[in-house]
């Protein structure tokens, strides 16, 4: 009979530009694990068929990007705790007739920041852009580092009144508005939205930034952002979304096999690849 590797993909439109399949190769070579991952770009209406159809070909899991994460939690059969506080889901697990959905991204970012740049969220003040499937995900992971506050804007601001409605209860001052309503400076601001992706700037002012605080957007690129550079222009210090990706990666990727891969050294080496 003839050997196959367990396969793994990332579904998103568009994917051309993602590094998971270097990142898990990486991993898997790493850990010694029999696997491959490639990319799997869905129709932008057709993200079940999909999946039904890797499942079908025998896939055991899949990473989910933009615009499919508030699909991706429709469609698991049982969600994570986090998964379910998020109502996103980037983590599909296809094992014993389930689909499996949970959500890594929160804790990927918060490791990024805390591990990887070096930068305590505990009583800060925290900007987050975006009220969609990323932001979903962010959420929950940021409350538990216990910052002083966290304000949600969103272009839609009734969306981000829901995000954060969802998230009351938890001994953290949240509050939301659109664009413009922002007010005051932060020492954390974290693009969520989609608007790197087009290259397009949040409508956001200047002010919100301090001198040395961190600005980070959650897309990542050979080039800095228009809202990384934004930011830099206002002083803060700036950060893509490579490092999250690489951290949720690892959480992903223990997830299905069960051995945590080692992050030091692959984001370098990522940077490094044009």
């Amino acid at each position: 009979m003839e050997h196959t590797s367990d396969r793994y993909c990332v579904i998103g439109n568009p994917i051309a530009h993602s590094k998971s399949p270097q990142i898990h190769a990486a991993f898997a070579a790493q850990t010694g694990q029999d696997m491959t991952y490639e990319r799997c770009l869905a129709p932008v209406d057709g993200f079940a068929t999909t999946v039904r159809a890797l499942i079908a070909q025998g896939y055991k899991g899949a990473n989910v990007t933009v615009p499919f994460k508030l699909e991706a939690a429709a469609l698991a059969t049982r969600l994570t705790e986090r998964a379910r506080a998020a109502g996103a889901v980037n983590t599909l697990h296809f094992t014993h007739g389930e689909i499996v959905g949970d959500n890594t991204d929160g804790p990927g970012l918060v490791a990024d920041i805390v591990r990887n740049a070096g930068v305590a969220l505990a009583n800060t003040r925290i900007l987050l852009l975006g009220a969609g499937g990323a932001a979903r995900g962010i959420m929950l992971p940021f409350i538990e580092q216990r910052p002083a506050s966290i304000l949600v804007a969103n272009r839609t601001p009734a969306t981000a009144e829901r995000l954060v409605a969802g998230f009351a209860g938890h001994g953290v001052p949240l509050a939301a508005c659109g664009f413009e309503g922002i007010d005051g400076s932060f020492d954390v601001v974290v693009n969520a939205t989609s608007s790197s992706l087009a290259a397009e700037l949040p409508p956001i002012p200047g002010s919100a930034f301090i001198r040395g605080g961190l600005a980070l957007d959650i897309m990542y690129g050979n080039e800095p952002s228009p809202f990384m550079r934004f930011a830099a222009e206002q002083g803060a210090a700036t950060r893509d979304g490579l490092g999250m990706l690489v951290e949720q990666a690892a959480e992903a990727f223990t997830i299905w096999r069960g051995v945590r891969p080692d992050t030091g050294g692959l984001l370098d080496t990522l940077r490094n690849l044009k």
